[in-house]
């Protein structure tokens, strides 16, 4: 406590009275000083009791008196040459600022301690955003997340189950501490089965040794278990897909509120990868097709990041209306400090559900590698071989476009992989195609060009949309072509980034004329 110290000799020099703060030392058996002055006597023993003492410690007179908090620690103070009854005004004087002191001390100690809580929790869920990335299989997913749960929370047993609606169980899909082959099924009307109460009530439960025991769930529960339901937010409302059960926690340690906030985010996660596992599998069913679609555009919707992200860095406004077949195009923005913000936009090419996988994939790995450079063609690279054997796989390739605009700088870093509409509109009315410089990804291994140009900060507007845009058909077949896009950008470009994209997209409606809409449409609009 070296500041206390300062503070205890400042009191010293301006009043002439000595002062320490002790704490008990039961190994060494006397009183140890965590902060004195220089002459401040030695105390043999520490008074009891929240009232002040006088004590004698040879010819010296001290007042010394228990700092109140948790912390059981004494303030003594003397001995004073100041004469009468100053060493009491002193003490009185001196008590509320080591009090304070010391209050805030703890509080300092109790942040840092949370602070490293927090951390391995963000780092948890950064790595589960991480396998959830990666194109895997349910049940490997889930053995790796459960691994990864049980790391951080220090839980030796546990499980992930998933409802089998054919057999109306919950199925183990993932156990820590037995053989998962050896588990068995639970029926979801088990009234002994914790899983089953906490499937059933959409609410987790900890519950103690001994209390529900069910013969199921011996092999991965040891002492208390807490489990958590594994929920899919859809537009109809919240559908449990599953249970998390952790147990045999190291240490003996009991589980907390904390803990089970952390596990329910993480179950909301694992949420999101069963039900990619269900979307995968129904595409071999001719007869779910519908609804697996209509699932992957409810989940493409929910990727796309809000607008108000790169706020007050820049002013985007963005739009993706999806075509009647699943799609491939996303946008994305980075928030990357200093000024800067990132905007990625691009599409994949082909249809159905292999296209909104990979744009999924795509969504996830470019919110990684956004933050790891601030070379745009460096990014792109990076997603390219995040991706690269899923393109591979089913023969396709992303066209793609990602700038940091940089508002301190008055610069735009651009790379352009294959998309061929985006433009910067000029305060005089002047537009300047970004033309690409690479191939689309998935078409060439080579690392995409960087490029540098100004950016007039204020007055400048970065406008980017697919191809879904000046493609569109009226009831005659013709397309709508870009010229007429940009004409009515550049009408507008005076005005908000919200205004400049909802004419754009009444051309589009007025054009169209409800006539089948072909591909998805997306424009996104940044000033800054």
């Amino acid at each position: 406590m070296s500041e206390l110290s300062r503070v205890l000799d400042a009191f010293a020099a301006a009043t002439h009275c000595d002062a320490a703060v002790w704490v008990d030392s039961a190994d060494k058996g006397s009183p140890r000083a965590e902060a004195r002055t220089a002459r401040a006597p030695d105390l043999p023993t520490l008074p009891r009791g929240p009232s002040p003492k006088m004590l004698r410690v040879g010819d010296d007179e001290l007042r010394v008196a228990a700092v109140p908090g948790p912390r059981v620690v004494w303030l003594a103070v003397g001995p004073c040459q100041s004469p009468g009854n100053a060493l009491d005004a002193l003490f009185d004087f001196l008590l509320p600022v080591v009090t304070q002191y010391i209050q805030s001390a703890l509080e300092v100690e109790h942040a840092a301690n949370e602070l490293a809580e927090r951390y391995e929790e963000i780092n948890l869920l950064y790595s589960i955003s991480e396998i959830l990335g990666r194109a895997v299989t349910l049940d490997e997913t889930a053995r790796t997340i459960l691994g990864e749960i049980s790391e951080t929370v220090g839980a030796r047993r546990g499980s992930i189950l998933v409802l089998d609606r054919a057999s109306e169980t919950l199925r183990p899909v993932a156990v820590l501490g037995a053989d998962v082959a050896t588990v068995r099924a639970i029926p979801l009307d088990d009234r002994s089965s914790v899983s089953a109460r906490v499937f059933g009530s959409l609410h987790p439960a900890l519950v103690e040794d001994g209390e529900m025991p069910c013969e199921a769930e011996q092999p991965y529960r040891r002492g208390a278990m807490l489990s958590v339901p594994i929920m899919w937010t859809a537009p109809r409302g919240s559908e449990p897909l599953g249970v998390v059960n952790l147990s045999d926690r190291r240490a003996g340690l009991p589980f907390t509120a904390g803990d089970q906030k952390l596990i329910a985010a993480i179950a909301t996660q694992i949420g999101t990868a069963i039900q990619n596992a269900r979307l995968v599998r129904a595409s071999v069913e001719q007869q779910r097709l519908a609804r697996e679609m209509q699932l992957a555009h409810e989940l493409q919707m929910k990727l796309l990041p809000p607008s108000d992200i790169v706020a007050p860095d820049a002013h985007v406004a963005a739009r993706v209306v999806p075509a009647e077949s699943v799609g491939g195009d996303f946008y994305n923005l980075f928030r990357l400090g200093h000024g800067c913000s990132g905007v990625m936009i691009g599409d994949v090419s082909g249809h159905g559900y292999q296209a909104a996988l990979i744009m999924a994939l795509t969504m996830s790995a470019s919110a990684i590698h956004a933050q790891r450079t601030m070379d745009p063609g460096e990014t792109m690279h990076a997603l390219f071989n995040s991706v690269r054997d899923e393109l591979a796989t089913t023969e396709m390739f992303i066209s793609g476009f990602y700038a940091i605009v940089d508002r301190s700088a008055g610069e735009i870093w651009y790379a352009n992989t294959g998309h061929p509409h985006a433009f910067v509109f000029g305060k005089d009315g002047s537009v300047e195609r970004l033309a690409a410089e690479d191939p689309p990804l998935g078409m060439a291994d080579g690392r995409p060009t960087t490029i540098r140009r100004a950016w007039n900060v204020a007055d400048d507007l970065l406008v980017l949309f697919t191809d879904g845009i000046s493609d569109a058909r009226n009831r005659a077949g013709e397309r709508l072509g870009e010229a007429r896009v940009l004409d009515v950008i550049k009408t507008h470009r005076a005005e908000s980034p919200e205004t400049i994209l909802a004419k754009t997209f009444e051309l589009l409606d007025a054009y169209m004329d409800r006539a089948p809409q072909r591909d998805d449409l997306t424009l996104v609009l940044l000033k800054s």
